[in-house]
């Protein structure tokens, strides 16, 4: 939107106003102009490339939402923040993948790729210590 000057001559207070608008108009433009870009900046301060994730990648489950299912653990501020690693067994959509869980895990399959984290593999010469498995009245766990 912008202003047009019509006529000049007769109205000098009119042809004033005019200019004094377009002014405005062009200061306000650079204003939000300016504006736009600090937003921008901003917003894309802690910002990352999406993980493209594949089937058959392994990937470590968030327990953020996973609390009521870890109710026998003797406090909830030392419990893993992630559990896994789980292998993707097909990929729903751009941000959703269904795992491969195991059947102590009930939750669905199917879950957001905010809740998991890229499986890092232990470096070449670092020792592996495979934790031996519980066995409570006969079962493992």
């Amino acid at each position: 939107m912008e202003f047009k000057l019509r006529k000049k001559g007769r109205f000098e207070g009119a042809e004033r106003f005019a200019k004094k608008m377009e002014e405005v108009q062009s200061e306000a433009k650079t204003t939000l102009i300016k504006a736009q870009e600090e937003m921008r900046r901003y917003a894309d301060r802690k910002r990352e490339e999406a993980v493209e994730y594949k089937v058959g990648d392994l990937v470590l489950l968030s327990t953020r939402d996973l609390k009521w299912q870890m109710v026998r653990r003797s406090s909830e501020k030392l419990v893993e923040q992630f559990v896994g690693p789980y292998k993707i067994k097909a990929i729903i959509s751009s941000n959703i993948v269904e795992l491969e869980l195991l059947a102590t895990v009930k939750i669905h399959p199917v879950v957001n790729v905010s809740w998991i984290k890229q499986y890092i593999d232990q470096v070449d010469g670092q020792r592996k210590e495979t934790p031996q498995p519980v066995v409570i009245k006969g079962e493992e766990e």
